[in-house]
Parts: C-alpha cells; structure tokens; sequence
C-alpha cells in the first residue's frame, strides 16, 4: 500500500535505475517496501538504528549506565528511550527520503501533502515497532530480527528467478558460492572459545556449598551483523550527500559506488573496526573478572582480579580478529561476483552475501531460544 499521493510506477523507475547502491540495500532490509514507497518504506531499521545508539551511549553516559545497573526497571526506562529515538530517526528518515524523491521529481506534492507522507511513514514505522516488541514478548524469538528476517526472504523468489535466467556459469557456480557461505556463516556463528571456570567451595552454616566447574563461552563473532548494518550507515553518508549536493555526483559516483574498489575496502575496514568496538561494548573483561571474584570463581592458572582481566581481553581480541576479517569478506562477496563473475544483481542481493548473514544468523537464535522454550516446558511437566 504505498502512501499518499506517491505514484507507485515512478518510484519504481527509480529504483530501476538506482537500486544498486544503497538505496538497493535499503529497500532489501524493508522487504522492497521503499522501492514502492509503501507505508512501511522504513522498514524497522530506524528501530535498529537507535537500540544501537542507545547500547552504545550505556558504555559512556554515567547514567545510562546505572539504570543498566537497577535491572527490569532500568532495562525498561531504556526501551522507553529507545522508543522515543526511534520515532525522530523515523521522522528525519521520512523527511529526507520526501525530499529527495521530490527533488528527483519522483515526488509530486505540496506542503501538505508532504507532511502527511512523514507521517504515515513514521507510524507505520512505530507499527512495526510495536509488533516486533510483541513477538519478543511472546518468546517466539527476537520480533526485530525476525522482521529483518522476513524483510530479506521477501526477495529471495527475485533472487532465485534471476538466478534461473542467469548466464550458465552463473547457474553451475551460485549454489556452490550460496552453499559455502551458508556452511561458513554457521562454523562461525556457532564457534566459541570455552573458557573453563572453578568456583571454590564455600561454608554456608553448618553446610559446605558451592563448588565445581563449568566454562564461560566466549563467541569468535559476539557482534553479530551489528557491523554491517553500521558500516551500511556510514557509507550511506556520501551518496546521501551526493544526492542534495549535485556538484559532488561524478566524484562521490567513481569512488563510492557500490561496485568500486574503494568503497568495498572503506566498507571491509569500516565492518573490522565497528566489529572490536561493538564486541568491546557487549562483553567488558574487567566487569566479568569482578563478577568472578564476587562469586568465587577463577580460571585455573590465572589469578582472580586484573590478570584475569587482562587474559580475558586477550583471548577475546584474537577471537574478534577472525571473526571481523570473515564479517568483513562476506559483506563484500556479493560485489566481487558481480564486478568479475558478471552475477546478476538480484541474484547476489537476495542470496549472498550480508543476506545469508543475517537470515542464517536470524534462524539459528530462534532454533535456540525455541529450544530453550521446549526444555522449560518438559521440565515443568517432569515437576508436575
């Protein structure tokens, strides 16, 4: 359902001549809703964009960082926030996309209209918003990934259709390329360093307590697609650019085009970068060294407190380093085929590359977090 007053046929002649960029990217994450200018055209991103923002100002504002601290009550003052935020990225993004479509005389409306454009847009945002929020809540699985999830499958017919009218070589090699990052992408995500754990033995009465052992897993890829979707972001910025400032078009076109050496090593460097921040942000050895002290554990060999620290941040710095250098080559995969291997577009859009990321990435989380469920429900049942 597109919105109001948006002609359908020219924004899809746009994106005819313009979806192999970012733009292109874009509408893949909405499900092809921007490429008609539906009311769901923002797809959840805005969403994703400001949880992100949100994690990463926990790291360095004091008092973000104490209601992190105060548990269900901060977590939820948190979401509050990131709500908030969500809708003035939603209303700047509609904005933007509004006045660049009119700009490219896509768009052809007054004022009023325009205002309406913003905000149908930013409530059908806020609606998938809500559901995603809702599906989490019914512990069916995250509700954002899954949406991104959908988002992405919606294109895989397209995908497939160009792959079927594709060149021979195009035929004979995309499933084995397909198949090699699908079994990549799962030895990776699924790969994880066990650290063993010792808890001493405590008196607790009368009674000896505690004990045993068990191991912390840490993740050779704890940041996920976080990454992508920022060095996307960053990239994004240039072209934006280029597009309100037209002088700028031909140099912003040679050098950060989607298929140009020096966007996809800006972009390779971007994701290794973003991949140790993120992983920095999430998992804070020091913190996890006290929690061990406070609870009576300790990594054999290696003394509680700041060695412990210090192993930690070690051994989570060269897991990191595979895991962005493999984020790194897979985001980039899709545009060396087709610069070199002559792949169609939709073709490697739809089944490679950040798409097989995300989608494998997506369904493993929720195959866990079901088999999570089904284990609670079965021992329940043994109490009863």
């Amino acid at each position: 359902m597109p919105a109001p007053g948006v002609n359908s046929a020219a924004i899809q002649s746009y994106f005819g001549n313009n979806g192999s960029g970012i733009f292109g990217l874009l509408s893949l994450f909405s499900g092809g809703a921007l490429a008609r200018f539906s009311i769901f055209a923002l797809g959840i991103m805005p969403y994703v964009t400001a949880s992100i923002i949100l994690q990463l100002l926990t790291a360095v504002v004091p008092t973000l960082e104490q209601l992190k601290k105060e548990g269900e009550s901060g977590y939820a003052k948190i979401t509050q926030y990131t709500r908030y935020l969500t809708v003035v990225f939603a209303a700047a993004q509609s904005a933007g996309y509004a006045y660049l479509f009119k700009r490219e005389h896509v768009l052809n409306v007054n004022g009023g209209r325009l205002v309406l454009i913003i905000i149908t847009l930013t409530a059908g945002m806020t609606l998938l918003m809500w559901l995603g929020e809702l599906i989490t809540k019914r512990g069916i699985g995250n509700g954002i990934s899954l949406l991104i999830f959908a988002s992405i499958l919606t294109s895989a017919p397209a995908g497939i259709s160009a792959w079927v009218n594709g060149g021979p070589f195009e035929k004979l090699f995309f499933p084995l390329v397909a198949l090699g990052v699908v079994v990549a992408v799962v030895f990776v995500q699924e790969g994880q360093r066990r650290i063993p754990i010792q808890y001493a033995k405590r008196m607790v009465g009368n009674r000896q307590a505690g004990g045993g052992a068990t191991y912390m897993p840490l993740g050779v890829n704890m940041a996920g697609v976080i990454p992508v979707i920022f060095a996307a972001a960053v990239l994004a910025l240039p072209q934006t650019v280029g597009s309100f400032a037209p002088s700028t078009q031909s140099f912003i076109n040679a050098h950060f085009s989607s298929r140009s050496w020096t966007y996809l090593g800006v972009e390779a460097v971007l994701i290794i970068i973003f991949t140790f921040f993120y992983t920095a942000v999430q998992f804070d050895p020091v913190d996890q060294a006290d929690n061990l002290r406070k609870y009576g554990g300790y990594i054999p060999g290696i003394r509680p407190g700041p060695p412990t620290a210090r192993y930690l941040d070690r051994v989570m710095t060269r897991l990191t380093l595979p895991g962005s250098i493999f984020l790194a080559l897979v985001a980039v995969l899709p545009s060396i085929f087709i610069n070199y291997f002559n792949f169609s577009q939709a073709t490697s859009r739809a089944l490679g590359g950040t798409s097989v990321l995300i989608v494998v990435g997506v369904a493993l989380s929720t195959m866990r977090q079901m088999e999570s469920q089904m284990m609670m429900r079965s021992y329940e049942g043994f109490l009863r």
